[in-house]
Order: structure tokens, then C-alpha cells, then sequence
């Protein structure tokens, strides 16, 4: 069986699939791999580091598409591209599927296994294959940087002869995988780190960390069977304004991470709360590409608002694209491993198999 990865708009996206260690080890399992001309040179990959192992590099990449089993990319493929997949061929990316439902339609009528990893159940076993807590972890980690680099003061708190600059105050909101690793990365830089979340849960693990954790006072846990936030109450979310609005006007820097999958992010942090923050703060929103979750975020922009910079990136990780791919063709191998039949040569969709179930798209 031969499985391929061909070239992203690296415009929007310049992770790969497929790195040179993974390479090897799909070889090792039985599998044949193909990959574009070029597939790695913007991260430093020269095409020799494959060929050397024995991977197929190719410049026709319609040849690729219609002679793999399996094709494993970071995103859908483009219509003309999609165009050439044909019946009994697996595709398995991070496809979006709440946004490319029509797209993904189509190649389901054709009998092609379309397999999207963001819909990967929150199990110990799918741990290894779990995309989206690796890339949230860089995420969370490069969102910190990024602010503290356009934060005009020192983080740390620093006692000199001329006197103390007072330690960074940094709010994180949501404290999923990425919100996580954000006030942890805060935290080792000298940080003052306070943390919020829906989810009763996150409190000890934000504690754990040396971060405060902000409660609504009376408020329930609000997290899915399935690990994320749940839509919260309008009571609630009056709470929640009220305990952000104050917290706010003595807060340097927000790491805005709140996700709700397939919807629209909420808008969490308003217009009177930003106009109340200190000029100079910084907000970034790791929600930008869905929508925000400040009430002026704008994807690919620093707006300034009253001198409170709001930046948030359509895609954090390009930042990061050589440490995001080595997790990322981890994660895809650990999911490619589960789903082949070693004996057999042969793709095994076994719906029995909660992984596969939850992943496949029908």
C-alpha cells in the first residue's frame, strides 16, 4: 500500500504531514510513501533526506494523488485536487468539517474514507493521535511570546538600585491544553498569572501551575462528556462579565484561548472591559479564526484600541512550522498505525473501533 502527502497552500499553511522520521517509519510497517517535489525545502528538508530512506519524490502531483491508498494532509485538499480522489482511497487531515460539510459530502458519495483528526474521542488510547492537544500546546506557548515581544515593559519583576519594576499581571481565558502551557510559559518568564474557565475542573490544574484561578462565585461545572466547554447561561455569562470587567483594569496582558468546537468563539472579553484596560496591554486571540473572542479581534491585524493592542493570527503554528509538523506526523502515524492491517496489507475500518468511529466522516 502506498501512502502520500503533496504540497499546502503554503500561504496559509506551511506544516507537512509526513517528516523524514515518520517517513521511515511508515516504511518500516509496509507502506510506501510518495511525496511532492520540494514537500519539506522551506523547513530545511531537502528531498535527498527522503530519497535517502526511500521515499518517492515526485513533481507530477495528480500522479501521486491517483496512485496512493492513503493521503494525509494538514488541511482539505483544494477542488482540483479533490477532484482526482477516487473510490476506496483514505484522505486524513484536519479537515474541518463543520465549514467544508458540502466539500467533504462529495467525497463520501464517491466511497472515499474521509477521515478528520480534530474529531478524535478524548480517550487514553487516542492520546498519541491527539492533533489538536499538540498544536494547542505550541499554540498556547507561541501566543505568550508573541505578546510579551509587542508588551513594552519588563515581565519579570526586577528590584535595581533605581528602584522595582513591578512583575507583568497576564489573565488567561480558557484554560484548556493551550490556555495550560500559556500560564505556564508565563509563569517561567516571571509573570503574575491569573486563569478563568468554565470548567470547575481546570482549577487545579491552573493552581498546579502557580497560576490564581478566578471562580464566578456559585458557578457549576460546565464541561461535555467529552472534555470541552459547554454554551453557558445568560446568568452565568453576567457573572462572568462582571468578575473579567474588574479583574481587567489591573491586567498587562490576555491570552484569550476559549473554543467551543464547530461554533462560532464567544465573545468574552467586551468593549467597556478593553476600554477600561490600561493603556499599553496587549490581548491576544487564539480565537481569531473563529470569530474572536474580544469584540474587536481581526485575523491577521494588531487593532488598537484606546492603546490596548488586540493581535490574533489565522494560523499561530507557521510560526512554529517545524516543531508543529514533528508532533503533528507523529500524531498522524500513531492514527495510520491504528487503522492498517499489517497482515493483510490492507486498510481495516473497523467502526467497532471508537477511534475509527468518531473520526470517519459518513
Amino acid at each position: 500500500m502506498k501512502i502520500a502527502s503533496v504540497l499546502e497552500n503554503r500561504k496559509i499553511e506551511k506544516r507537512i504531514a509526513i517528516t523524514p522520521e515518520i517517513a521511515k517509519k511508515y516504511i518500516s510497517i509496509g507502506l510506501e510513501v510518495s511525496l511532492s517535489e520540494n514537500y519539506g525545502s522551506h523547513l530545511g528538508i531537502k528531498d535527498e533526506e527522503y530519497s535517502e530512506i526511500g521515499v518517492s519524490i515526485l513533481k507530477d502531483e495528480k500522479e501521486i494523488i491517483s496512485n496512493s491508498d492513503i493521503i494525509t494532509q494538514l488541511s482539505l485538499l483544494d477542488d482540483e485536487k479533490s477532484s482526482l480522489l477516487k473510490e476506496k482511497q483514505t484522505l486524513i487531515g484536519v479537515l474541518n468539517p463543520y465549514d467544508n460539510k458540502d466539500k467533504i459530502s462529495k467525497l463520501v458519495k464517491k466511497n472515499i474514507n474521509t477521515f478528520s483528526l480534530e474529531l478524535l474521542p478524548r480517550i487514553t488510547r487516542a492520546q498519541s493521535m491527539d492533533i489538536l492537544s499538540s498544536q494547542a500546546n505550541l499554540a498556547g506557548y507561541k501566543a505568550v511570546l508573541e505578546s510579551f515581544d509587542n508588551f513594552e515593559k519588563a515581565i519579570p519583576m526586577m528590584m535595581t538600585a533605581a528602584g522595582t519594576i513591578p512583575a507583568a499581571k497576564v489573565l488567561v481565558v480558557g484554560a484548556g491544553v493551550a490556555g495550560l502551557q500559556a500560564i505556564a510559559t508565563a509563569k517561567r518568564m516571571g509573570a503574575i498569572v491569573f486563569a478563568t474557565d468554565v470548567r470547575m475542573a481546570s482549577k487545579e490544574q491552573v493552581e498546579s501551575l502557580g497560576g490564581k484561578f478566578l471562580t464566578v462565585e456559585g458557578s457549576e461545572n460546565l464541561e461535555t462528556e467529552g472534555g470541552y466547554a459547554k454554551e453557558t447561561s445568560d446568568d452565568f455569562k453576567k457573572k462572568q462579565e462582571e468578575l473579567l470587567s474588574e479583574t481587567l483594569k489591573k491586567i498587562d496582558i490576555v491570552i484569550c484561548t476559549a473554543l467551543i468546537p464547530g461554533k462560532k468563539a464567544p465573545v468574552i472579553i467586551k468593549e467597556d472591559m478593553i476600554n477600561n484596560m490600561s493603556s499599553g496591554s496587549i490581548i491576544y486571540d487564539l480565537a481569531a479564526i473563529q470569530g474572536g473572542n474580544t469584540a474587536h479581534t481581526k485575523v491577521d491585524e494588531v487593532v488598537d484600541k484606546n492603546g490596548v493592542k488586540i493581535m490574533g493570527d489565522s494560523n499561530i503554528l507557521n510560526k512554529l512550522p517545524t516543531s508543529a509538523s514533528n508532533l503533528y506526523a507523529k500524531n498522524v502515524f500513531n492514527f495510520v498505525a491504528n487503522l492498517y492491517d499489517k497482515e493483510n496489507k490492507r486498510i481495516n475500518i473497523n467502526l467497532d473501533d471508537e477511534i475509527i468511529e468518531k473520526t470517519l466522516i459518513k
